[in-house]
C-alpha cells in the first residue's frame, strides 16, 4: 500500500478509537514519525494532508527540513526524540514544539539559547525502564515547579512512551497513569504552564492511547511501513 493509503488508514483508526469513548476526531493530532524515513515517503505523506512531523534526531531533521519547508512552509515539526543538550540550539532552529524535556538542565538551556516562547511537553517515564528516557511521574511535578519561572518555556503538556508488548492492552496502565498525572497538574495552576496536550501513542498501541485520553498520537510505521 502506499504512504497515502496507509495515511488514510490511521485516520480511520483515529476516528474509530476516539468515537468509541465519545471523543471529537478532530481534536487529536497525528504526527508522522519520520526517523530514517526516506524525504520521498515523507513528501508523499504531506501531499497527502498531513500536517506534523516527529523528528528523533536534530541533523536528520535538519537535512529534512531544508528542503520540505519550502513547499510546506505550514507543517508543525515536533522533536519527539531525546534531546541533548548541545543540540538546543539547532532544534531550536527546527522544531514547533519539543516532546521531551525531562530534566531542570535541559529546560534552562533551551532558556537560555531561545529568542522567543518555545512550546514544549514534560516526557514521563511512566514505566520506570531504565532503558527510556524521561523524569519519574513521581517527580514530573517537582520539576515543573522548577522550571516554571523560566520565561521562554510554555510547558504544554506531557509526553510518555509505554513498553514494548505484544498486546496493546499491556500499554493501557501507563496512559493511564500519565493521563491520570496530566489532570493533577492541571489542577495545580500553575503558572506558564498550560495543559493541552497528550502525546502518548505509537503504532502499536495509539488506539489504546487515543481511549486513555492522548490527543497527539507518534505514528512510523503504520504510515510509512517497516524500516530499520
Amino acid at each position: 500500500m502506499s504512504v497515502k493509503e496507509n495515511l488514510g488508514n490511521v485516520r480511520r483508526q483515529v476516528e474509530k478509537a476516539a468515537i468509541s469513548v465519545g471523543r471529537d476526531p478532530q481534536e487529536i493530532k497525528i504526527i508522522g514519525a519520520v526517523k530514517n524515513q526516506p524525504l520521498e515517503m515523507v513528501k508523499e505523506a504531506l501531499d497527502a494532508g498531513l500536517a506534523d512531523i516527529g523528528e528523533n534526531k536534530v541533523q536528520e531533521a535538519k537535512a529534512k527540513a531544508e528542503i520540505l519547508k519550502q513547499k510546506h512552509p505550514h507543517v508543525t515539526w515536533h522533536m519527539i526524540g531525546h534531546l541533548q543538550r548541545n543540540k538546543v540550539r539547532h532544534a531550536l532552529d527546527i522544531f514547533d514544539i519539543i516532546h521531551s524535556v525531562d530534566s531542570e538542565r535541559l529546560a534552562r538551556e533551551i532558556e537560555a539559547k531561545a529568542s522567543k516562547e518555545v512550546p514544549v511537553l514534560i516526557e514521563v517515564n511512566t514505566s520506570k525502564e531504565a532503558t527510556k528516557f524521561g523524569v519519574p511521574a513521581d517527580s514530573a511535578i517537582d520539576l515543573l515547579k522548577k522550571i516554571v519561572e523560566l520565561k521562554q518555556l510554555k510547558v504544554q503538556g506531557l509526553m510518555t512512551m509505554a513498553p514494548l508488548a505484544d498486546d496493546p492492552e499491556r500499554a493501557r496502565p501507563y496512559f493511564r497513569r500519565l493521563r491520570q498525572l496530566f489532570d493533577e497538574i492541571k489542577g495545580l495552576n500553575l503558572p506558564n504552564v498550560e495543559m493541552k496536550y497528550l502525546s502518548m501513542g505509537m503504532t502499536d498501541d495509539f488506539e489504546v492511547a487515543i481511549q486513555e485520553g492522548s490527543n497527539m498520537v507518534r505514528i512510523g510505521r503504520a504510515i510509512f511501513g517497516k524500516r530499520s
